[in-house]
């Protein structure tokens, strides 16, 4: 029987910086800071220097202080904008001010939330969901779970979830965005997802504590009626090198919840070998570039030594790219257990006519 599916899609509030006519810019970097003053100068704001800091007036309702972000955007290396600190119409009283200084954001961070260096309306003006993509057992062909995919639509355009993420992180928004990828994952799919399993990506930054930053997670999948053993949370194999301490303490806490833990985008090396070992996830993912490389005999050699390596502790192996019939046999016949891809079917909101189970590759 066709069931209803209603798209689940959400509008969040973010706070965009208003127009601002005093700055106060601070930085242990002795060198940034006068080159700061210069073009603060060179654009007719008002400047006062101290050790460590500059105070910036603009006398022209703002105007000024708009050039200043546009010209620092290029004149100012990405490094030197992460090292000045900013805060924008600070408060007069002593402790309001310290404490806006010591939470203030990057200038790095400023210049992207303000528009100046990534397009913040891509986020600001979403509507976000998810779309699904199937994952099936190279065995049978059977639907054994949904990887879930963030989308957003602004001003009538569908955006993806890398260009989503990319805003997210240079705005310093990137906790809230995955936490509400993992909300908006779980409650689109709780209406259809039958007995498969639904994946969803993360990055290990975004949980700076654990217990807390994923209660909402935890609550949404017991008030959907979800196991926690369905949920498999994603995590990139670069991602889990660069934070390679932080991830086992948030892999700690998804174990605590039930929850599964996939490897992402793993090939063959010294990397994957101890990230295997040390993580043992429940699920490992070859990534496209490597599936797409077959039938190189190069990359049959790592294929097969990260299917063996999966294995051996205990893990399924998930070929992704999987876009024709020859790359699935080929995956297959290298010892992977499942395929994600076009040949499979694409990403997508299920249709109420799709039947639980019944979801079929795209005609070809």
């Amino acid at each position: 029987m066709p069931r209803t599916i209603s798209t689940i899609r959400r509008r969040e509030t973010w706070e965009l910086p208003e127009v601002a006519t005093r700055l106060l810019l601070a930085s242990a970097v002795e060198s940034v800071l006068p080159a700061v003053a210069d073009i603060a100068r060179a654009v007719g704001l008002s400047v006062y220097r101290a050790e460590g800091l500059l105070d910036l007036t603009d006398e022209r309702d703002g105007v000024g202080v708009e050039l200043l972000f546009d010209r620092l955007s290029r004149e100012l290396t990405t490094a030197e904008a992460e090292v000045v600190r900013v805060a924008a119409d600070p408060p007069g009283e002593y402790t309001a001010l310290v404490t806006r200084l010591l939470t203030a954001p990057t200038l790095a961070v400023e210049l992207a939330r303000r528009g100046v260096t990534a397009e913040v309306g891509v986020l600001a003006e979403a509507e976000l969901w998810s779309v699904y993509q199937p994952i099936v057992s190279l065995h049978d062909g059977a639907v054994v779970a949904h990887e879930a995919l963030l989308r957003g639509l602004a001003d009538g355009r569908e955006i993806g979830g890398g260009d989503l993420f990319f805003v997210a992180e240079s705005a310093d928004w990137l906790p809230r965005l995955d936490r509400i990828g993992r909300e908006c994952a779980v409650s689109g799919a709780a209406p259809w997802l039958g007995d498969a399993d639904l994946f969803v990506n993360t990055h290990p930054t975004s949980v700076h504590r654990p217990h807390a930053d994923l209660e909402s997670t935890r609550r949404l999948l017991a008030d959907a009626g979800l196991a926690p053993g369905r949920l498999v949370i994603e995590v990139a194999e670069p991602s889990a090198v660069a934070q390679h301490g932080h991830l086992l303490s948030v892999l700690e806490r998804y174990r605590e919840l039930g929850w599964r833990v996939a490897l992402d985008d793993v090939a063959a090396g010294w990397g994957s070998r101890e990230l295997l070992a040390t993580l043992r996830p429940d699920v490992v993912k070859l990534g496209k570039p490597l599936v797409h490389a077959l039938p190189d005999e190069g990359a049959r050699t790592m294929v097969r030594w990260v299917v063996d390596a999966a294995h051996r502790v205990g893990a399924q192996v998930v070929a992704e790219g999987v876009e024709d019939e020859r790359i699935a046999e080929e995956v297959a016949g290298l010892g992977a257990d499942l395929g994600q891809g076009w040949f499979f079917g694409r990403p997508q909101v299920l249709e109420p006519e799709v039947e639980r189970g019944e979801l079929t590759a795209p005609s070809r």
